[in-house]
């Protein structure tokens, strides 16, 4: 089961943040097809967000076709976005996972991970948007 992680200072809306979440999960195979999503209520005891925020979110999920409203059942995923090289036995995956290793052991921070990897994904993807907005 996912568990979302709502980051009240990033300026981000926080049913776009469970959106971006699933999403996510949805491409590194964290969740896939039949999985069941947490309830609402679930999703508001464990972030304190309002059981309408994560409502909202589903809706959007449905919208693209992402996640299917069971009526008393539940909110189901319908369809996956993994890759192979996305996959947790990929290659690639694995090669960032021996990356990041080496990055902590080197003393790097999380902030500066993701700076170094914001500014390499700008150089290598030039529209990509930031992973991450700056906490002040």
């Amino acid at each position: 089961m996912v568990v979302f992680r709502i980051e009240r200072r990033s300026g981000l809306p926080a049913y776009l943040q469970i959106v971006h979440q699933v999403e996510q999960a949805l491409r590194m195979g964290a969740l896939t097809e039949g999985d069941k999503l947490p309830t609402a209520a679930q999703v508001a005891a464990s972030t304190k967000v309002n059981p309408n925020t994560t409502l909202k979110a589903y809706r959007e999920l449905e919208r693209s076709g992402l996640v299917e409203v069971r009526q008393g059942a539940g909110t189901f995923i319908t369809r996956s976005l993994a890759t192979p090289q996305t996959a947790p036995e990929s290659p690639l995956r694995a090669g960032l996972a021996e990356w990041m290793r080496r990055a902590k052991e080197e003393g790097l921070t999380a902030h500066e991970v993701t700076t170094l990897f914001d500014a390499l994904l700008g150089e290598t993807y030039p529209t990509a948007p930031p992973t991450h907005t700056p906490t002040p």
